[in-house]
């Protein structure tokens, strides 16, 4: 094995110009992710001079057989921290071979929307709370659970310290790391409500940027999930009954709501949020019926509601941006397996673009 090892960590700095480039794509379900590596001449920066390269679709419920090839386009360029050196992770967007974006390519309406000018000169920002459960590999059972039972009820794993309440805190940390390393914005980590599930941070980051950054961090955390033989899940409730579900809260704002007299933008963009509240359900996320429910720190999925503080509200307010009338506010809503593309999107939409 220390062998093994050995490869797997050599510097190929010292004997080659070439870089080994992962493409990184979202399958067919729309949360999968697939990825596969190439050699390149050397490092790039610059996306737009990274070549296309395809994949087979069929093999991704993303085309047909007779018609399987599917265009990736690079998108983002991130740093490698499984291969290190001057390897590089592509985040890449999908296309079929006439140019037009197959329907699992959200980032494509995503940008049209962020490439607005009326969007642009509100510079959207985004931290987005993306909330996962660690499961065991064999017993498909959340990681720290007894096997067939349960452990005992919430109250102490919040932010909890400890062999009984913190479940997986190597994986998370080693996240939270490669992130960095890649150069993701990633702000953050904590554990969350339910025992083996954990919360990181994205942001504040803007426009498009944020959906990358994101799906990269998701990507990195699969793969560190894969090497450690546990099961990274993004269902938004992943176990029923008294148990906290997951989600991807949302802060938001734009210059207009950062300025002096911001709380007055950001009541009107709730405002707005409130009449399209079934347009943005519709698209937060698949089963997050489940999760709101009106329990469980959430709103019920039917009726939109504010509050200041409130997190048993659809979107909150901030103590800070009250008292300082002017700052963010946090959407709720999202589902822990939405797309980030579709949700930051959106909310641009509605708050910036959107007349009612």
């Amino acid at each position: 094995m220390s062998l093994l090892n050995d490869l797997v960590n050599l510097n190929l700095c010292d004997v080659t110009e070439k870089v080994i480039a992962e493409y990184i794509w979202i399958g067919g379900s729309g949360m999968d992710m697939r990825s596969k590596a190439r050699t390149l001449p050397g490092p790039e920066s610059d996306p737009s001079r990274l070549p296309k390269w395809n994949y087979d679709g069929s093999s991704t419920e993303q085309a047909t057989g007779d018609n399987s090839e599917v265009i990736i386009c690079p998108q983002a360029i991130f740093r490698d921290p499984f291969r290190r050196g001057r390897n590089m992770l592509v985040m890449c967007d999908a296309y079929a071979p006439t140019g037009d974006p197959i329907p699992t390519n959200k980032r494509f309406n995503a940008d049209k929307i962020f490439s607005h000018p009326d969007v642009i000169a509100e510079e959207p920002w985004y931290g987005i709370e993306q909330e996962y459960t660690l499961f065991q590999k064999d017993t498909k059972w959340p990681l720290g659970w007894p096997v067939g039972g349960f452990p005992a009820p919430q109250g102490p794993y919040y932010c909890g310290v400890g062999s009984d309440k913190a479940f997986g805190r190597d994986i998370v940390d080693s996240h939270y790391k490669a992130c960095l390393f890649a150069g993701i914005d990633i702000s953050g980590i904590n554990g969350e409500v339910m025992p083996g599930q954990w919360e990181f941070q994205v942001g504040p980051v803007t426009g498009i940027s944020s959906g990358d950054q994101v799906w990269m961090a998701r990507y990195i955390l699969e793969r560190i999930t894969e090497i450690a033989g546990a099961v990274l899940s993004f269902d938004p409730k992943p176990v029923l009954g008294d148990w906290n579900g997951a989600g991807a809260h949302t802060n938001y704002s734009t210059k207009s709501m950062r300025n002096d007299g911001g709380i007055n933008v950001i009541n009107e963009a709730i405002e707005k949020l409130s009449k399209r509240h079934k347009e943005h359900i519709a698209a937060y996320g698949k089963g997050n019926e489940r999760r709101l429910t009106g329990l469980h720190e959430t709103a019920d999925i039917n009726t939109f509601s504010w509050g200041v503080a409130n997190r048993g509200a659809s979107v909150r307010v901030g103590r800070d941006t009250e008292k300082e009338g002017k700052g963010y506010f946090e959407d709720r809503r999202p589902s822990s397996n939405m797309d980030p593309y579709v949700v930051t999107s959106m909310i641009a939409e509605t708050t910036i673009l959107w007349k009612p």
